[in-house]
Protein backbone atom coordinates (compact mmCIF):
# COMPACT_ATOMS: atom_id res chain seq x y z
CA UNK A 1 0.00 0.00 0.00
CA UNK A 2 1.67 3.68 -1.16
CA UNK A 3 2.13 5.48 2.00
CA UNK A 4 2.37 9.43 1.92
CA UNK A 5 6.34 8.32 2.68
CA UNK A 6 6.59 7.10 -0.71
CA UNK A 7 5.73 9.85 -2.48
CA UNK A 8 7.76 11.79 -5.34
CA UNK A 9 8.19 15.43 -5.51
CA UNK A 10 7.61 17.05 -8.90
CA UNK A 11 10.55 18.20 -11.09
CA UNK A 12 11.07 22.38 -10.79
CA UNK A 13 9.46 22.16 -14.55
CA UNK A 14 6.60 20.08 -13.31
CA UNK A 15 5.51 22.60 -10.63
CA UNK A 16 5.89 25.58 -13.07
CA UNK A 17 3.48 23.54 -15.17
CA UNK A 18 0.86 23.32 -12.58
CA UNK A 19 0.71 26.42 -11.62
CA UNK A 20 -2.64 28.45 -12.87
CA UNK A 21 -0.90 30.73 -14.53
CA UNK A 22 1.50 28.72 -17.03
CA UNK A 23 -1.02 25.50 -16.25
CA UNK A 24 -0.50 23.18 -19.60
CA UNK A 25 -1.97 20.32 -21.32
CA UNK A 26 -0.78 18.87 -24.49
CA UNK A 27 -3.46 17.57 -26.44
CA UNK A 28 -1.91 15.19 -29.32
CA UNK A 29 -4.38 13.67 -32.18
CA UNK A 30 -3.78 10.43 -33.92
CA UNK A 31 -5.89 10.54 -37.02
CA UNK A 32 -6.64 7.07 -38.72
CA UNK A 33 -7.79 5.63 -41.80
CA UNK A 34 -11.15 3.92 -40.40
CA UNK A 35 -13.10 4.22 -36.71
CA UNK A 36 -11.39 2.07 -34.13
CA UNK A 37 -13.04 -0.33 -31.67
CA UNK A 38 -13.37 0.81 -28.29
CA UNK A 39 -12.17 -2.32 -26.64
CA UNK A 40 -9.28 -3.04 -28.93
CA UNK A 41 -8.43 0.81 -27.91
CA UNK A 42 -8.56 0.31 -24.19
CA UNK A 43 -6.31 -3.13 -24.77
CA UNK A 44 -3.49 -1.50 -26.81
CA UNK A 45 -3.32 1.68 -23.86
CA UNK A 46 -3.44 -1.67 -21.00
CA UNK A 47 -0.68 -2.97 -22.35
CA UNK A 48 1.39 -0.12 -22.92
CA UNK A 49 4.42 1.09 -21.44
CA UNK A 50 2.08 3.95 -20.52
CA UNK A 51 0.25 2.05 -17.87
CA UNK A 52 3.79 0.75 -16.52
CA UNK A 53 5.48 4.69 -16.38
CA UNK A 54 5.60 5.72 -13.00
CA UNK A 55 4.11 9.76 -13.65
CA UNK A 56 0.76 7.85 -15.88
CA UNK A 57 -0.08 5.82 -12.41
CA UNK A 58 0.16 8.66 -9.79
CA UNK A 59 -1.84 11.13 -8.41
CA UNK A 60 -0.88 14.75 -8.14
CA UNK A 61 -1.19 15.49 -3.90
CA UNK A 62 0.01 18.71 -2.63
CA UNK A 63 1.41 18.72 0.94
CA UNK A 64 0.17 20.99 3.73
CA UNK A 65 3.25 23.36 2.89
CA UNK A 66 2.22 23.68 -0.34
CA UNK A 67 4.50 21.12 -2.23
CA UNK A 68 3.25 18.80 -5.01
CA UNK A 69 3.81 15.28 -5.23
CA UNK A 70 3.29 12.35 -7.31
CA UNK A 71 1.23 9.15 -5.30
CA UNK A 72 1.55 5.55 -6.53
CA UNK A 73 -2.41 4.81 -7.30
CA UNK A 74 -3.83 2.24 -8.86
CA UNK A 75 -5.18 3.16 -12.86
CA UNK A 76 -9.09 2.78 -14.23
CA UNK A 77 -8.44 2.58 -17.89
CA UNK A 78 -12.10 3.13 -17.99
CA UNK A 79 -12.00 6.29 -16.38
CA UNK A 80 -9.22 7.22 -18.42
CA UNK A 81 -11.08 6.36 -22.16
CA UNK A 82 -13.53 8.68 -22.65
CA UNK A 83 -15.60 7.59 -26.12
CA UNK A 84 -17.69 10.13 -28.19
CA UNK A 85 -19.48 7.73 -30.50
CA UNK A 86 -21.48 10.27 -32.11
CA UNK A 87 -20.88 13.42 -34.43
CA UNK A 88 -19.28 16.07 -32.04
CA UNK A 89 -20.58 19.51 -32.88
CA UNK A 90 -24.39 20.13 -34.51
CA UNK A 91 -23.82 18.81 -38.09
CA UNK A 92 -25.36 15.27 -39.40
CA UNK A 93 -23.86 12.57 -39.70
CA UNK A 94 -23.81 12.51 -43.77
CA UNK A 95 -21.62 15.93 -43.37
CA UNK A 96 -18.97 13.27 -42.28
CA UNK A 97 -18.15 11.84 -45.44
CA UNK A 98 -16.27 15.18 -46.37
CA UNK A 99 -12.97 14.94 -44.97
CA UNK A 100 -12.24 18.19 -44.77
CA UNK A 101 -15.58 19.09 -42.58
CA UNK A 102 -13.93 16.22 -40.90
CA UNK A 103 -11.17 17.70 -40.19
CA UNK A 104 -12.57 21.04 -38.97
CA UNK A 105 -14.99 19.58 -36.73
CA UNK A 106 -11.95 17.57 -35.02
CA UNK A 107 -10.07 20.88 -34.79
CA UNK A 108 -13.42 22.53 -33.34
CA UNK A 109 -13.62 19.80 -30.38
CA UNK A 110 -9.44 20.27 -29.69
CA UNK A 111 -10.03 23.99 -29.96
CA UNK A 112 -13.13 23.58 -27.16
CA UNK A 113 -10.72 21.08 -24.83
CA UNK A 114 -7.47 24.12 -24.62
CA UNK A 115 -9.74 26.45 -22.94
CA UNK A 116 -12.00 24.74 -21.03
CA UNK A 117 -11.66 21.33 -19.79
CA UNK A 118 -8.87 20.72 -17.47
CA UNK A 119 -7.93 17.30 -16.27
CA UNK A 120 -9.06 16.46 -12.76
CA UNK A 121 -6.75 15.54 -9.86
CA UNK A 122 -8.39 12.44 -8.38
CA UNK A 123 -7.55 10.15 -10.94
CA UNK A 124 -3.78 10.42 -12.91
CA UNK A 125 -3.42 13.93 -15.33
CA UNK A 126 -4.12 12.16 -18.56
CA UNK A 127 -6.76 11.11 -20.77
CA UNK A 128 -7.68 9.32 -24.60
CA UNK A 129 -10.61 10.44 -26.11
CA UNK A 130 -11.75 8.31 -28.96
CA UNK A 131 -13.87 9.95 -31.84
CA UNK A 132 -15.33 6.82 -33.44
CA UNK A 133 -17.67 9.31 -36.18
CA UNK A 134 -14.11 10.95 -36.82
CA UNK A 135 -11.92 8.36 -37.36
CA UNK A 136 -9.78 9.78 -34.77
CA UNK A 137 -7.96 9.24 -31.08
CA UNK A 138 -7.10 12.53 -28.91
CA UNK A 139 -4.16 12.13 -25.94
CA UNK A 140 -4.46 14.79 -23.60
CA UNK A 141 -1.59 14.35 -20.82
CA UNK A 142 -0.56 17.18 -18.60
CA UNK A 143 2.72 18.69 -19.47
CA UNK A 144 3.92 18.06 -16.10
CA UNK A 145 4.40 14.60 -17.08
CA UNK A 146 6.91 15.42 -19.59
CA UNK A 147 7.67 17.45 -22.63
CA UNK A 148 6.84 17.04 -26.04
CA UNK A 149 10.03 14.59 -27.37
CA UNK A 150 9.22 12.51 -23.79
CA UNK A 151 5.33 12.46 -24.77
CA UNK A 152 5.82 11.24 -28.37
CA UNK A 153 7.92 8.51 -27.45
CA UNK A 154 5.73 7.43 -24.95
CA UNK A 155 2.78 7.74 -27.44
CA UNK A 156 4.60 5.93 -30.20
CA UNK A 157 4.92 2.84 -28.41
CA UNK A 158 1.30 2.09 -28.57
CA UNK A 159 1.92 2.04 -32.47
CA UNK A 160 3.47 -0.32 -35.07
CA UNK A 161 5.11 -0.25 -37.91
CA UNK A 162 2.75 -0.90 -40.81
CA UNK A 163 5.23 -2.65 -43.01
CA UNK A 164 6.23 -4.50 -40.29
CA UNK A 165 3.61 -5.11 -37.38
CA UNK A 166 6.21 -6.38 -34.61
CA UNK A 167 8.55 -3.81 -34.99
CA UNK A 168 7.56 0.12 -32.97
CA UNK A 169 8.40 2.81 -35.23
CA UNK A 170 11.48 4.15 -35.80
CA UNK A 171 12.60 7.93 -35.53
CA UNK A 172 14.40 10.02 -38.49
CA UNK A 173 16.86 11.72 -36.28
CA UNK A 174 17.28 15.76 -37.57
CA UNK A 175 20.39 17.59 -37.69
CA UNK A 176 18.94 20.85 -35.88
CA UNK A 177 22.15 23.28 -36.52
CA UNK A 178 25.02 23.12 -38.72
CA UNK A 179 27.76 21.40 -38.64
CA UNK A 180 30.76 23.29 -36.95
CA UNK A 181 34.14 22.10 -38.15
CA UNK A 182 36.71 21.35 -34.89
CA UNK A 183 39.31 23.79 -34.44
CA UNK A 184 42.24 23.26 -32.07
CA UNK A 185 42.48 24.41 -29.74
CA UNK A 186 44.30 28.11 -29.08
CA UNK A 187 43.51 28.71 -32.67
CA UNK A 188 42.19 32.38 -33.48
CA UNK A 189 38.82 30.98 -34.72
CA UNK A 190 38.41 29.20 -31.67
CA UNK A 191 38.93 32.73 -29.73
CA UNK A 192 36.80 34.52 -32.23
CA UNK A 193 33.94 31.75 -31.75
CA UNK A 194 34.06 32.21 -28.00
CA UNK A 195 33.84 35.55 -28.09
CA UNK A 196 30.67 35.04 -29.88
CA UNK A 197 29.26 32.84 -27.75
CA UNK A 198 29.96 34.84 -24.52
CA UNK A 199 28.49 37.99 -26.41
CA UNK A 200 25.38 36.24 -28.26
CA UNK A 201 24.60 34.79 -24.63
CA UNK A 202 24.77 38.27 -22.99
CA UNK A 203 23.15 40.17 -25.27
CA UNK A 204 20.02 37.10 -25.56
CA UNK A 205 19.74 36.62 -22.02
CA UNK A 206 19.76 40.09 -21.01
CA UNK A 207 16.95 40.57 -23.53
CA UNK A 208 14.85 37.44 -21.98
CA UNK A 209 14.80 38.92 -18.79
CA UNK A 210 13.86 42.20 -19.76
CA UNK A 211 10.55 40.75 -21.66
CA UNK A 212 9.78 39.25 -17.84
CA UNK A 213 9.81 42.67 -16.87
CA UNK A 214 8.83 45.31 -18.84
CA UNK A 215 9.61 44.99 -22.83
CA UNK A 216 6.87 44.29 -25.14
CA UNK A 217 6.40 43.71 -28.86
CA UNK A 218 4.40 46.45 -30.29
CA UNK A 219 0.48 45.84 -30.42
CA UNK A 220 -0.69 44.45 -34.34
CA UNK A 221 -3.44 42.02 -35.17
CA UNK A 222 -1.50 38.83 -33.75
CA UNK A 223 -0.68 39.81 -30.05
CA UNK A 224 -2.35 38.85 -27.26
CA UNK A 225 -1.80 40.00 -23.54
CA UNK A 226 -2.55 39.44 -20.01
CA UNK A 227 -6.03 37.10 -20.28
CA UNK A 228 -6.40 36.12 -23.83
CA UNK A 229 -5.48 32.62 -22.60
CA UNK A 230 -9.38 32.86 -21.26
CA UNK A 231 -10.75 34.00 -24.53
CA UNK A 232 -12.95 31.42 -26.96
CA UNK A 233 -10.15 29.32 -29.56
CA UNK A 234 -10.75 28.29 -33.16
CA UNK A 235 -7.90 25.80 -34.40
CA UNK A 236 -6.63 25.34 -37.87
CA UNK A 237 -3.76 22.81 -39.74
CA UNK A 238 -1.20 24.33 -42.39
CA UNK A 239 0.01 21.05 -44.05
CA UNK A 240 3.43 20.98 -45.73
CA UNK A 241 5.42 18.60 -47.61
CA UNK A 242 8.76 17.47 -46.10
CA UNK A 243 10.43 16.50 -49.92
CA UNK A 244 9.03 20.51 -50.39
CA UNK A 245 10.89 21.76 -47.22
CA UNK A 246 14.17 20.23 -48.00
CA UNK A 247 14.03 21.15 -51.31
CA UNK A 248 14.11 24.87 -50.04
CA UNK A 249 16.38 24.45 -47.49
CA UNK A 250 19.23 23.00 -50.11
CA UNK A 251 19.04 26.10 -51.74
CA UNK A 252 20.94 27.88 -48.72
CA UNK A 253 24.29 26.40 -47.42
CA UNK A 254 23.97 24.71 -43.84
CA UNK A 255 20.16 25.40 -43.59
CA UNK A 256 17.91 23.32 -41.58
CA UNK A 257 13.82 22.17 -41.46
CA UNK A 258 13.39 24.87 -38.99
CA UNK A 259 15.20 27.65 -40.54
CA UNK A 260 12.68 26.60 -43.66
CA UNK A 261 9.76 26.81 -40.68
CA UNK A 262 10.86 29.96 -39.56
CA UNK A 263 10.94 31.53 -43.12
CA UNK A 264 7.89 30.61 -43.68
CA UNK A 265 6.26 31.91 -40.37
CA UNK A 266 8.13 35.26 -41.27
CA UNK A 267 6.49 35.37 -44.97
CA UNK A 268 3.09 34.12 -43.29
CA UNK A 269 2.65 36.52 -40.65
CA UNK A 270 3.88 39.72 -43.07
CA UNK A 271 1.40 38.57 -45.54
CA UNK A 272 -1.79 38.19 -43.06
CA UNK A 273 -0.65 41.61 -41.14
CA UNK A 274 -0.54 43.40 -44.88
CA UNK A 275 -4.27 41.67 -45.60
CA UNK A 276 -5.34 43.56 -41.84
CA UNK A 277 -3.99 46.52 -41.30
CA UNK A 278 -0.86 47.61 -43.52
CA UNK A 279 -1.78 51.28 -42.92
CA UNK A 280 -1.04 50.67 -39.63
CA UNK A 281 2.23 48.49 -39.84
CA UNK A 282 6.35 50.23 -40.18
CA UNK A 283 8.33 48.52 -42.40
CA UNK A 284 10.90 45.96 -40.24
CA UNK A 285 8.07 45.93 -37.42
CA UNK A 286 9.77 42.86 -35.29
CA UNK A 287 6.88 40.39 -34.13
CA UNK A 288 8.35 37.87 -31.23
CA UNK A 289 7.97 34.24 -30.97
CA UNK A 290 8.90 32.19 -27.97
CA UNK A 291 10.00 28.66 -29.19
CA UNK A 292 10.92 26.06 -27.32
CA UNK A 293 14.08 24.05 -27.17
CA UNK A 294 15.20 20.25 -26.75
CA UNK A 295 18.19 20.38 -24.56
CA UNK A 296 18.87 16.96 -24.83
CA UNK A 297 21.63 15.69 -26.49
CA UNK A 298 20.53 13.77 -29.35
CA UNK A 299 17.83 16.20 -31.71
CA UNK A 300 15.02 13.67 -32.01
CA UNK A 301 13.04 11.10 -30.26
CA UNK A 302 14.64 8.86 -27.60
CA UNK A 303 14.41 5.43 -26.92
CA UNK A 304 11.30 5.17 -24.57
CA UNK A 305 13.31 2.46 -22.25
CA UNK A 306 16.60 4.96 -21.88
CA UNK A 307 14.16 8.09 -21.34
CA UNK A 308 12.73 6.45 -18.01
CA UNK A 309 15.91 4.77 -16.48
CA UNK A 310 16.52 7.15 -13.19
CA UNK A 311 20.18 7.76 -14.32
CA UNK A 312 19.22 8.61 -17.45
CA UNK A 313 21.00 12.01 -16.88
CA UNK A 314 20.35 15.19 -19.21
CA UNK A 315 18.61 12.76 -21.73
CA UNK A 316 16.16 11.07 -19.57
CA UNK A 317 12.45 11.83 -18.47
CA UNK A 318 10.64 15.29 -18.32
CA UNK A 319 10.71 18.45 -19.09
CA UNK A 320 14.37 18.96 -20.86
CA UNK A 321 13.61 22.02 -22.73
CA UNK A 322 14.65 25.92 -23.04
CA UNK A 323 13.37 29.09 -24.37
CA UNK A 324 14.62 30.75 -27.12
CA UNK A 325 12.70 34.39 -28.11
CA UNK A 326 12.90 34.23 -32.32
CA UNK A 327 11.96 37.62 -33.52
CA UNK A 328 10.44 38.22 -37.42
CA UNK A 329 9.93 41.51 -39.22
CA UNK A 330 7.29 42.75 -41.30
CA UNK A 331 8.42 43.08 -44.68
CA UNK A 332 6.01 44.64 -47.50
CA UNK A 333 6.21 43.35 -51.21
CA UNK A 334 9.60 40.85 -50.70
CA UNK A 335 10.44 40.10 -54.49
CA UNK A 336 12.57 37.35 -53.14
CA UNK A 337 10.56 34.73 -51.19
CA UNK A 338 13.98 33.07 -49.96
CA UNK A 339 15.32 36.04 -48.61
CA UNK A 340 13.21 35.02 -45.32
CA UNK A 341 14.90 31.93 -45.08
CA UNK A 342 18.21 33.51 -45.35
CA UNK A 343 17.06 36.03 -42.77
CA UNK A 344 15.67 33.31 -40.44
CA UNK A 345 18.79 31.22 -40.59
CA UNK A 346 21.32 34.11 -39.94
CA UNK A 347 19.19 35.11 -36.64
CA UNK A 348 18.70 31.28 -35.63
CA UNK A 349 22.58 30.41 -35.95
CA UNK A 350 23.54 33.09 -33.95
CA UNK A 351 20.52 32.18 -31.57
CA UNK A 352 21.87 28.70 -31.49
CA UNK A 353 25.33 29.26 -30.98
CA UNK A 354 24.24 31.30 -28.07
CA UNK A 355 23.54 29.84 -24.42
CA UNK A 356 19.89 31.24 -24.33
CA UNK A 357 17.98 28.13 -24.20
CA UNK A 358 20.07 26.33 -21.66
CA UNK A 359 20.62 29.61 -19.73
CA UNK A 360 16.85 30.58 -19.86
CA UNK A 361 16.11 26.60 -18.18
CA UNK A 362 18.50 27.08 -15.63
CA UNK A 363 17.45 30.72 -14.67
CA UNK A 364 13.97 29.33 -14.25
CA UNK A 365 15.37 26.26 -12.00
CA UNK A 366 17.20 29.18 -9.91
CA UNK A 367 13.71 31.56 -9.77
CA UNK A 368 11.82 28.35 -8.66
CA UNK A 369 14.58 27.28 -6.47
CA UNK A 370 15.18 30.69 -4.60
CA UNK A 371 11.28 32.53 -4.81
CA UNK A 372 9.24 29.30 -5.33
CA UNK A 373 7.09 27.98 -8.23
CA UNK A 374 4.72 31.57 -7.99
CA UNK A 375 7.40 33.82 -8.78
CA UNK A 376 8.60 31.40 -11.39
CA UNK A 377 5.00 31.07 -13.32
CA UNK A 378 4.48 34.90 -13.14
CA UNK A 379 7.84 35.22 -14.48
CA UNK A 380 7.34 33.02 -17.43
CA UNK A 381 3.14 33.95 -17.83
CA UNK A 382 5.17 37.55 -18.37
CA UNK A 383 7.17 36.26 -21.04
CA UNK A 384 4.27 35.07 -22.62
CA UNK A 385 2.33 38.41 -22.67
CA UNK A 386 5.13 40.78 -23.54
CA UNK A 387 5.46 38.08 -27.11
CA UNK A 388 3.53 37.40 -29.73
CA UNK A 389 3.29 33.78 -30.51
CA UNK A 390 4.92 30.37 -29.18
CA UNK A 391 6.44 27.49 -32.16
CA UNK A 392 7.54 24.38 -31.59
CA UNK A 393 8.41 21.66 -34.35
CA UNK A 394 8.66 17.90 -32.95
CA UNK A 395 10.23 14.98 -35.27
CA UNK A 396 7.75 12.05 -35.92
CA UNK A 397 8.02 8.39 -37.58
CA UNK A 398 9.39 8.75 -40.79
CA UNK A 399 7.56 5.58 -41.89
CA UNK A 400 3.83 5.02 -41.81
CA UNK A 401 2.01 3.36 -38.46
CA UNK A 402 -0.50 1.45 -37.18
CA UNK A 403 -2.77 1.95 -34.11
CA UNK A 404 -4.18 -1.49 -33.25
CA UNK A 405 -3.57 -2.64 -36.84
CA UNK A 406 -5.45 0.46 -38.18
CA UNK A 407 -3.52 2.89 -40.13
CA UNK A 408 -2.49 6.19 -39.01
CA UNK A 409 -3.12 8.88 -41.37
CA UNK A 410 -1.69 11.74 -39.37
CA UNK A 411 -0.41 12.83 -36.06
CA UNK A 412 -0.81 15.97 -34.59
CA UNK A 413 -0.58 18.07 -31.61
CA UNK A 414 -1.52 21.85 -29.61
CA UNK A 415 -1.74 22.86 -26.68
CA UNK A 416 -3.96 24.60 -23.62
CA UNK A 417 -4.52 28.01 -24.63
CA UNK A 418 -1.91 30.96 -23.91
CA UNK A 419 -1.79 34.35 -23.55
CA UNK A 420 -1.03 34.15 -26.80
CA UNK A 421 -2.89 35.10 -29.59
CA UNK A 422 -1.11 32.54 -32.04
CA UNK A 423 0.12 29.19 -30.71
CA UNK A 424 1.87 26.90 -32.85
CA UNK A 425 2.91 22.91 -33.03
CA UNK A 426 4.26 21.32 -36.09
CA UNK A 427 4.99 17.26 -36.52
CA UNK A 428 6.44 15.97 -38.95
CA UNK A 429 5.03 12.34 -39.82
CA UNK A 430 5.60 9.89 -43.33
CA UNK A 431 6.77 12.98 -45.60
CA UNK A 432 4.30 15.28 -44.19
CA UNK A 433 4.21 17.88 -41.60
CA UNK A 434 1.13 19.39 -40.33
CA UNK A 435 1.07 22.82 -37.80
CA UNK A 436 -1.81 23.58 -35.70
CA UNK A 437 -2.55 26.79 -35.67
CA UNK A 438 -4.42 27.57 -32.35
CA UNK A 439 -6.09 31.41 -32.25
CA UNK A 440 -7.88 33.77 -30.42
CA UNK A 441 -10.63 33.90 -32.88
CA UNK A 442 -12.14 37.50 -31.17
CA UNK A 443 -8.68 38.66 -32.42
CA UNK A 444 -7.84 36.25 -35.33
CA UNK A 445 -11.24 35.35 -36.87
CA UNK A 446 -10.01 34.35 -39.84
CA UNK A 447 -7.25 31.87 -39.45
CA UNK A 448 -7.84 29.48 -42.41
CA UNK A 449 -6.96 32.42 -44.25
CA UNK A 450 -3.25 32.37 -41.85
CA UNK A 451 -2.56 28.76 -42.15
CA UNK A 452 -3.04 29.26 -46.19
CA UNK A 453 -0.61 31.98 -46.34
CA UNK A 454 1.96 30.07 -44.59
CA UNK A 455 1.07 27.18 -47.26
CA UNK A 456 1.75 29.02 -49.83
CA UNK A 457 4.77 30.77 -48.51
CA UNK A 458 6.54 27.15 -48.82
CA UNK A 459 5.26 27.28 -52.34
CA UNK A 460 6.37 30.39 -53.30
CA UNK A 461 9.79 29.61 -51.95
CA UNK A 462 9.72 25.84 -53.90
CA UNK A 463 8.83 27.96 -57.17
CA UNK A 464 11.65 30.60 -56.71
CA UNK A 465 14.19 28.28 -55.68
CA UNK A 466 13.64 25.57 -58.95
CA UNK A 467 14.03 28.94 -61.13
CA UNK A 468 16.91 30.16 -59.69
Amino acid sequence: MTTIEDDQPLSPAGRLFVQPETDQIINGVLGLERSIDVEAARTVISDSLMIKHPRFSSLLVTDKHGREHWRKANVDINRHVIVRPDPVGVCTTDTYADTTRDEEVVNGYIADLTVSCPLTTDKPLWEVHVLTAHKCVVLRIHHALGDGISLMSLMLTLCRKLNDPDQTPTIEQTQTSPTRKRRKLGTLDNIIEVLKIIWFSLIYVTEFIMRGLWVKDRKTAVRGGEGVELWPRKLVTSKFSLEDMKMVKSKVANATINDVLFGVISSGLSKYLDSRSPESLQEGLQITGVALVNLRPSPGLQDIKELMKKNAGKAGWGNKFGIMLLPVYYHKNQSDPLHYLKRAKKMIDRKKLSLEAFLSYQLGYFVMKFFGAKIASILNYRVICNTSFTISNVVGPKEEITVAGIPVTYIRTTSSSLPHAITMHMVSYAGKADMQILVAKDLIPDPEKLAKFFEDALLEMKEYAIKT
